[in-house]
This record gives C-alpha cells, sequence and structure tokens, in this order.
C-alpha cells in the first residue's frame, strides 16, 4: 500500500527505513489515521520526521504525491479583499473546545456549517449585517463584529487541513540542505566559541559545577569555588569571491559577513575580497579596486597560521585562468597561476575550508568545472547550506 508514496518520500531527501514503513502500516492497520487525510498527515509525521530538518521535506513529499486530491479548500483571497485587510490572512475557525463557556459543541459545528454555506453563497464583500462573511455587524463570521462564539478571520490560523499546513511550508528554514540566513550562520558560528582556552589568570569566575561538588561534600553548606576566567582566541580570516558569477550570491555573503561581525567571541576578525580565485592581491572591499588592497605575502608574514579560514566562492573559472600564470583577469599575480597561489595559501593557513554557493557534487562529467575539482583537492569543500557549514565549521575545529 503507498509503495510509491515510500519512493516519493525517499526522493525528497526522508530517511525512512523499511521498519519505519511497516510502522506506519501497522498504524493504518489499526485505524490510527481515523480515515481522516489531516490524521494521515500527522501520523507520517510523527512516524518519519527525526528532526526538524525533516519537516519541509514531509511536507513537500505530500504535496507532490497528493496534489489531485481534491480538497475543501477556503479561498482566503477572496476574502482577504472583503475583509480590506492587506496583510495575507488565514481562517482562524474556533475550535469547538473553546466554546464550553458560551456554546455547546454541537452548536459549534453547526456555526463551522453556516460559515462554509455562506462562503458558497456570497460572492461580494459585505460590511455590517447579520449575515454574510464581513465586518463590523453582528454576524458570526467576519472580523470586528460583535457577536462572540463565531469564526474570526484573521489573525493566526486554527483548525487547518493537511494541506493548509503543507501549503504554507513553515518549515523551510528548518531544512538543513537550505541556503542560509542570518540567523544560521550565527547558530553555526557559535560552535567555534569552543576554542577558547583558560589563561594564567587570578580564579574570579564562580565554577558552578566545582561548587555544587564541594557543597555536597560538605553535607550541604555552602563552598564557593572559582576558576580562571576563559576568553575566546579564535582569530577568523573570511575571504569573499566578489562580482561575476558571484552576483546572485550577494545578499547571503552579506548576511555571512554581518553575522560574523555581529558576534562578540572571536579575538579577531580579518575581511578580504578576491574574483574568482586567491592570487597577489587581498581586496579591501567587494568591489576589488585596483589598489584598494593588501599583498597577500603581507598578510601570511602579518597574520600568523593559527587564524581559521573560511574562503566563500563559486569556485567557477575557466581551466586556463586557474592554471596559466597569466590567467588573472583582475589583477596581478605575481608569476603564479591560481593553482600555486591556492597551494601557498593552503600552506600557511592549514585551518582551512572553502563555502561553495553552487556546490556540484559530481564534476566528472562538468569539463567546464575542472577549477572547482582541482580547488577541492587543495581546501576542504562545503556547499554553502546548513549541513555544510556544520561540516565546515566541524573540520576546522577538528584541524585546531
Amino acid at each position: 500500500m503507498f509503495t510509491s508514496f515510500f519512493y516519493t518520500m525517499k526522493s525528497n531527501g526522508l530517511d525512512i527505513s523499511t521498519t519505519e514503513w511497516l510502522t506506519l502500516m501497522e498504524a493504518l492497520d489499526k485505524g490510527l489515521a481515523n480515515s481522516s487525510f489531516t490524521d494521515f498527515y500527522y501520523l507520517c509525521r510523527t512516524i518519519f520526521v527525526k528532526n526538524e530538518g525533516d519537516y519541509d521535506k514531509l511536507d513537500a513529499a505530500f504535496l507532490e504525491y497528493f496534489k489531485n486530491i481534491k480538497e475543501d479548500k477556503i479561498n482566503m483571497d477572496k476574502i482577504n479583499q472583503w475583509l480590506h485587510n492587506g496583510s495575507d490572512l488565514e481562517a482562524k475557525m474556533t475550535n469547538p473546545e473553546l466554546f464550553q463557556d458560551t456554546r455547546t459543541k454541537k452548536e459549534a459545528k453547526e456555526v463551522h456549517r453556516m460559515f462554509r454555506e455562506r462562503l458558497a453563497e456570497q460572492h461580494t464583500e459585505h460590511n455590517g449585517g447579520k449575515y454574510w462573511i464581513g465586518t463590523g455587524g453582528g454576524s458570526f463570521f467576519g472580523k470586528n463584529g460583535r457577536n462572540s462564539g463565531g469564526i474570526q478571520l484573521g489573525d493566526k490560523a486554527g483548525m487547518k487541513t493537511a494541506f493548509a499546513v503543507m501549503g504554507e511550508r513553515r518549515y523551510k528554514d528548518f531544512r538543513r540542505d537550505k541556503k542560509l540566513t542570518m540567523r544560521q550562520f550565527q547558530v553555526a558560528l557559535r560552535e567555534l566559541r569552543q576554542y577558547s582556552r583558560k589563561l594564567d589568570l587570578p580564579k574570579t569566575e564562580l565554577d558552578i559545577d566545582g561548587t555544587i561538588d564541594s557543597t555536597c561534600n560538605r553535607g550541604g553548606y555552602l563552598k564557593l569555588e572559582f576558576e580562571q576566567p576563559r576568553k575566546n582566541t579564535v582569530k577568523l580570516m573570511l575571504l569573499f569571491d566578489s562580482g561575476g558569477s558571484m552576483y546572485p550570491y550577494s545578499e547571503m555573503c552579506n548576511e555571512l559577513f554581518q553575522a560574523v561581525h555581529k558576534a562578540n567571541h572571536f579575538k579577531d576578525v580579518k575581511t578580504f575580497y578576491f574574483h574568482n580565485c586567491i592570487y597577489a592581491k587581498l581586496y579591501k572591499t567587494p568591489e576589488c579596486v585596483s589598489g584598494d588592497w593588501i599583498d597577500t605575502t603581507w598578510a601570511f608574514k602579518n597574520y600568523d597560521k593559527e587564524y581559521k579560514v573560511i574562503i566563500v566562492g563559486d569556485a567557477g573559472m575557466a581551466e586556463e585562468e586557474y592554471l596559466d600564470k597569466n590567467g588573472n583577469y583582475s589583477g596581478p599575480n605575481n608569476g603564479l597561476s591560481g593553482h600555486e597561489w591556492m597551494q601557498l595559501f593552503k600552506k600557511k593557513y592549514p585551518h582551512c575550508v572553502w563555502l561553495n554557493p553552487s556546490f556540484h557534487g559530481d564534476l566528472s562529467k562538468m569539463y567546464w568545472m575542472k577549477s572547482e575539482n582541482m580547488i577541492k583537492e587543495i581546501v576542504d569543500m562545503y556547499p554553502l547550506s546548513v549541513d555544510g557549514l556544520k561540516r565546515a565549521i566541524k573540520k576546522l575545529m577538528l584541524d585546531r
């Protein structure tokens, strides 16, 4: 049963085992879905979703597989116009459980039936009155009316069908293969705080664990314990590929830049720019203006090898540009190819990762992307996604 649905979920990235699939079949056999499509959706979510990153994958699978199922859908765009509200509205159908103090459950269900009946009959907006869906008035349905126990339109949605939940795709931001946002950058970068170490300073910071142990050992008599303060010693260097094919990713790069510079858990942060590949100059601004730069060799001398380096770029350039000593079209290269500069850079900064917003998994058939493959051989490259950044940070932590 639903074998093709199993493969649809798999194709959308859900890691489903045979045991989990059989669990769903057993649950259906026992009638746990209650012959309800919405209950079936939540049953699948209970069984198959293992972390927050799976929510959107399940929603996408449902939309793909069950897209032809007829649904009893409320046209909220039409109602939105009637209610003169420029924001996106959703129907908040009051839960029958909430009618306890003013109406019985039976009466509440009757109000729901009447609402759908009015919606089928009504073709224009209505304000005031006691019958139609509209604003004000004494009708059971609408906005800013004066009839308690009816159906309020607006605010947050209440009793939704499964399709309504999936149609929103509210969990897209939790996907781990999704391109990153400012918030996700900030969360991932916090993991670099683990590089902090104890300093040779007086013990002035309260040691909670030590205090608990000492107090317990003294039969409950409080004994405060202190330890040396911790200070983060992480030094971070950010390098952004700017211009050309990176223009579509400029907003994402700006979010990473902002996330890093708003963080207060780095000892030092240096930010530079390049075009396509690192050469003899590192630019100070994303415009990569000639002369507004520092020598890459100067950086080698003044920024020690303890800097953790994150390079952001699509690694997209012609093979001859990457390999030829005259292949740099945006500035001097001091007689070295991009490939040689990358080797020198990695030798100087061993704690180095590359985040690629257009990461390609299999480049065997993409001869025009050989530069990406060759850079991967020098620097560990990851997709610029939630999972990619987490793996990159983990690599930097293992390299310490």
